[in-house]
Formats: structure tokens, sequence, C-alpha cells
């Protein structure tokens, strides 16, 4: 059975409330997850505390640790994942930038200070909002950014998921692009 349509019967056995399909998802996933997640750090600065591998540990822990998901298929299923991957460098680059505001003092010497780079995390944060802005101004649009550029699907993968045309994909994507652009300019 190819990988893709394991993954969705794997997701359907979760749905029926198979206790072993997660465990099973884990293993048949886990290399795409990886290689996703390796994508994401591979965008953040260099002295990031999280690592790839504890990033798709706590992607899946929020994902089958919280309410259950009507999951469709494959596709799907990397949405979200790509989705909570996202957050939680959102939610970690937050918990940075407060921490740099007001959290312990430590002294540090110049030379020190001036290799940490602080510019991925505001340019994290400053994405996540504007794409919250993009959501509120076009919900699609702002799913088809997340499932392209941060769940890395292909467009055949985001038209299934989103259940739209080719060509509205496309148009889509331009325009929250070109928004985007003008957002974090």
């Amino acid at each position: 059975m190819p990988a893709s349509e394991q993954i969705t019967t794997l997701l359907l056995h979760i749905r029926q409330g198979d206790p072993q399909a997660a465990s099973q998802l884990m293993e048949v996933v886990y290399p795409e997850l990886r290689k996703l997640a390796q994508h994401y750090m591979e965008q953040e600065r260099p002295s990031h505390t999280l690592q790839a591998t504890a990033l798709v540990h706590e992607a899946f822990l929020r994902i089958f640790g919280s309410e259950p998901i009507e999951w469709q298929n494959r596709a799907h299923f990397f949405a979200v994942a790509a989705k909570q991957m996202r957050q939680i460098l959102v939610d970690h680059a937050r918990a940075r930038a407060a921490e740099k505001r007001g959290g312990p003092r430590v002294q540090v010497s110049l030379d020190a200070a001036t290799e940490v780079a602080l510019a991925p995390d505001y340019d994290l944060i400053a994405l996540d909002e504007a794409l919250a802005r993009l959501e509120a101004l076009d919900p699609r649009a702002s799913r088809v950014v997340e499932l392209r550029f941060f769940g890395g699907l292909t467009e055949a993968e985001a038209v299934e998921v989103l259940g739209i045309s080719l060509a509205t994909l496309k148009r889509d994507w331009e325009f929250a692009r070109a928004w985007l652009f003008s957002q974090l300019r």
C-alpha cells in the first residue's frame, strides 16, 4: 500500500478509536514530519534552543493531545502538523521576546551580545501577526499560505485539502504573497 493510502487508513482508524493507530501513524509519518521540522529550523536563528526532533514530538503531542480531529486524508494531516509546528515556534519566539523585555537579568559581554540574533524571532512573530490579519481579511488565502509555505504541500495537495480549483489556489497564493509583502516591509 502506498504511504499516502496507509496514512489515510491510519487516520481513519484513529477516528474510529483504534488505540494503536496513532503510534503506527507516527512511525509512518515521522520521516516526513522531521523533514518539515528541519525546514522550519533552517529558517530560525542558529542558536535556537529547539531542535527539529523536539518540534516534531511537541507537534504530535498537540495534535493528538487535544480534541479529536475529523481527519480527511494525508494532506489534511500534514496541513495540521505544519500549523502546529509554526504555532510552537511562534509561542517560543514570543516567550523569548517577553524574557528579553523583562525576564531575569544576566550580565553579558558586548562580544557575546552581538552573537545573539534577535531578528528571526521578531520576524516570525511579525509574520504570524500578519497572517492573523490576512485570515481576518481573506481566510482562504491565509490557509493557502499555511499549506503551501509552512506545510510544504504541493499545489495539488493544497487544492485537495481546500476543495478549490487550481486557478483559485494560484490567485489566492499571488494575492496572499503580495499582501504579506506589503505588510512585512
